[in-house]
């Protein structure tokens, strides 16, 4: 049969068709024969010798070539954070002092018991601080009907004259952007310290006057909810803007560790301070520690605008892990959450960051009030497990976790670890 085939149709070329997958030493193309409406396949075999070829590859094609293979190395999970199915898990009450919104919370794990200081904005646009506390770090049941802190009001008045004295102006959200609040204590942070509670403060007393403060209460006052706060210090100097600078929870080489900036040209390095006591004499001036606002835009890992840590740093086996806020070339103005680790011994260098964000502004109490929003001011490890809580929508609190060995080792896998210095960043 296959002969009359060949005799039939011996005048005519064969015609060459691209097959799909080709065996070694073998031709990448059929050879078809037509006749009238029939095709035929044959199987033509070579008598000339098998040759080893090697393909030529131009620059393009081994660019492509190699972007495909990085592309197949670095294509893992995304490390995201699991919210609670109880979000949001603390919302404004009825109470004067809280009625406008609650966010932006410290936490810090005592005695096995979560103790969580929150942001709370009420009726008159000033900041104070509530407290709630919860045995699985969820179920907030024992939250407190008065604030636990606050700037006394003799104070607040001086710092708003003359909106607040003599008479008091109405209140609206719309001027007054910090968080919707004019004034007060704002963002706690929290760190336990050799049997002490400190929170960072940042104090607003108009964009003019913003800086970092802190206070401390004893642990076992805290544990016994007897609120013997001791007086507030200034961190930053006096005029200098400034905000969300917190402390690491121990002390290196016995002496307090401060963190101010996140970047300031070189994404290879955090900017901390060491220092034996907390005070504003033996900080940085905004020279040094410059305000984040001032400083241009300018890509690292998934983002392009670095905005501050968020939490403050916690001790693993691998590193400091710090988390913080940036947004992304999205083209929003969205704080979405960032997760780098620091070295332990000297935790000024980076040693790698989360390749994508790990947590997102995509639910509806993240969008409600100021939309796009994310604030992770307070983090704990218990039982190998992150707790991380934080505001959303400059309104309500919510709580995210992950597996803490879990998201260190998706760190690893999905990760940008050499990260170029920018010469060209300038600070003003």
């Amino acid at each position: 049969m296959e002969k009359k085939i060949k005799k039939t149709i011996k005048k005519r070329k064969p015609t060459l068709i691209k097959k799909g997958k080709v065996k070694k030493n073998e031709s990448p193309f059929k050879k078809i024969y037509f006749e009238k409406d029939k095709i035929f396949k044959l199987k033509v075999k070579s008598d000339k010798p098998k040759i080893k070829t090697k393909r030529v590859f131009s620059k393009k094609d081994k660019k492509n070539s190699i972007l495909k293979d990085v592309k197949k190395l670095t294509k893992v999970e995304k490390i995201k954070l699991e919210r609670s199915i109880k979000n949001p898990i603390l919302i404004p009450r009825s109470y004067s002092w809280e009625s406008q919104a609650v966010f932006n919370p410290a936490v810090v794990l005592s005695n096995k018991i979560f103790h969580l200081f929150y942001r709370a904005l009420g009726d008159d646009g000033i900041s104070r601080i509530g407290y709630a506390s919860s045995k699985d770090g969820v179920n907030f049941y024992n939250r407190l009907s008065y604030p636990v802190y606050f700037l006394s009001e003799a104070e607040e008045t001086k710092a708003h004259w003359p909106f607040t004295s003599p008479a008091r102006a109405l209140y609206d959200r719309d001027l007054y952007k910090s968080g919707g609040g004019w004034g007060g204590c704002e963002d706690p942070r929290g760190v336990l310290i050799d049997g002490e509670v400190y929170l960072t403060l940042n104090i607003f007393n108009g964009w003019n006057n913003l800086g970092v403060a802190f206070t401390s209460i004893k642990e076992e006052d805290l544990l016994k909810k007897k609120w013997n706060w001791k007086s507030l210090k200034y961190l930053s100097h006096t005029g200098d803007r400034q905000k969300n600078w917190m402390l690491f929870p121990e002390k290196i080489n016995d002496k307090f560790v401060v963190f101010h900036n996140l970047d300031k040209g070189n994404p290879n390095e955090v900017y901390i301070t060491y220092t034996d006591k907390l005070d504003w004499r033996n900080m940085p001036t905004i020279k040094d520690a410059p305000d984040p606002q001032v400083l241009p835009d300018h890509i690292v890992a998934w983002h392009k605008r670095t905005r501050s840590a968020s939490a403050p740093p916690i001790k693993t086996k691998y590193g400091w892990l710090l988390l913080y806020h940036a947004m992304d070339n999205d083209g929003s103005d969205r704080y979405k959450l960032g997760a780098m680790l620091l070295d332990l011994k000297d935790p000024r260098k980076v040693i790698c960051r989360a390749g994508n964000p790990i947590l997102e502004p995509d639910k509806w109490y993240e969008n409600d009030w100021k939309p796009g929003i994310i604030y992770a001011s307070g983090a704990v490890v218990k039982n190998g497990k992150l707790f991380v809580y934080y505001g959303g929508g400059d309104k309500y609190i919510g709580v995210a976790s992950i597996e803490l060995d879990k998201l260190i080792e998706g760190m690893k896998k999905n990760t940008f670890v050499k990260l170029e210095k920018n010469k060209k960043l300038k600070i003003k």
